[in-house]
């Protein structure tokens, strides 16, 4: 016992677990092709469009490869104007501390955590996930010590509203390798997001796992508009044209490189209203058609999606439905992308 912490064991360093559970070849190769293409898209040399898309949480190994399955035939029908990116979010930030903090933890959600088969189930699902679909995924940096145990296989990473302030998830985003969305804050200031942005496109030497490390720069770190909230606590978007055109005038002022936004049509751009995902995606292809300046800044978009429409409690037992936010189910889902397609 020390500082009122038991320290209950040490875990696998990320080198010794991907020795344990190496990357299949077939992996290595995926990403080796999927990552360039991604990259083009932030540099502006493609126009597809990136649709960042899956359960708000990665409760359940079965429902989610199904789920990441599904997206393959829709990948390949649309593959000329959207690349996507399915969402495996493995660790989930909890305002109060409670509820399922995600697979790393817990995965079984009715199980106590531990975080040894949580390491090891979150190596695997995304393996699994990638091998079963061809589809390279998303993670959250929710703790930017555990980024090593997924770098060889994830393709973006996201750092939550309640992270991006913190100097440690910054500096580990500018060695992330890999496209990096830094999120507005729940606040809604955008020059803390343009800020962290800034870190993480820049050099830094400092302190990683215990080591004193030197990152290269991220070129591709960007913003995500996902909305805010106010001292009240009610929700207030930052999706609309608007929005879009100072975001625009921002990144001016900056000299970053690369200007380039994701919107998240869920969380406080819906106001959790998850249905509102369908409507607030059009209206971003909308603002994009009106704005030249627009359409070169937004890359693409956020949705939480699941099997089924809503959410549930742990335990509820619904194939396939979220025990997290509520997410959109499949058949909207499959229809919204086949819809966001043709008007691209």
């Amino acid at each position: 016992m020390d500082m009122h912490m038991n320290f209950y064991r040490k875990l696998p360093v990320p080198k010794d677990l991907k020795e344990r559970f190496p990357a299949d070849k077939k992996i290595l190769k995926i990403k080796a092709m999927r990552d360039p293409e991604l990259a083009a898209i932030f540099e502006g040399k493609s126009d597809r469009f990136i649709l960042i898309i899956g359960p708000c949480s990665a409760d359940s190994e079965d429902s989610v490869l199904d789920y990441v399955s599904r997206l393959t035939k829709v990948q390949e029908d649309v593959k000329e104007k959207i690349m996507i990116i399915p969402r495996i979010y493995t660790n989930k930030p909890r305002t109060t501390g409670g509820g399922y903090k995600g697979l790393v933890h817990q995965p079984d959600p009715e199980k106590k955590p531990d975080m040894l088969s949580g390491l090891i189930a979150m190596r695997e699902l995304h393996q699994r996930a990638i091998l079963e679909s061809g589809l390279t995924c998303a993670d959250e940096m929710l703790y930017p010590e555990n980024q090593r145990y997924l770098s060889d296989l994830l393709s973006y990473v996201a750092v939550g509203a309640r992270s991006v302030e913190d100097q440690q998830h910054r500096l580990t985003a500018s060695g992330a390798g890999i496209p990096v969305g830094m999120k507005n804050p729940t606040s809604g200031d955008l020059s803390i997001m343009m800020n962290s942005i800034t870190a993480a496109q820049g050099r830094h030497t400092f302190l990683y796992r215990g080591w004193e490390v030197q990152s290269l720069g991220n070129p591709h770190a960007h913003a995500i508009l996902r909305g805010y909230v106010d001292n009240t606590g009610k929700s207030h978007p930052n999706y609309h044209y608007e929005d879009l055109i100072q975001l625009c005038g921002l990144y001016q002022e900056s000299g970053l490189d690369n200007p380039a936004v994701i919107v998240d049509c869920n969380h406080a751009n819906s106001g959790k209203q998850y249905l509102e995902q369908i409507r607030i995606a059009k209206e971003v292809l909308h603002s994009c058609r009106h704005s030249n300046d627009i359409n070169a800044l937004v890359k693409g978009l956020m949705i939480e999606s699941y099997i089924e429409d809503g959410n549930q409690p742990v335990g509820a037992g619904c194939y396939g439905k979220s025990i997290t936010d509520p997410c959109l189910g499949w058949e909207k889902s499959e229809k919204l992308i086949y819809e966001l397609a043709d008007l691209l």
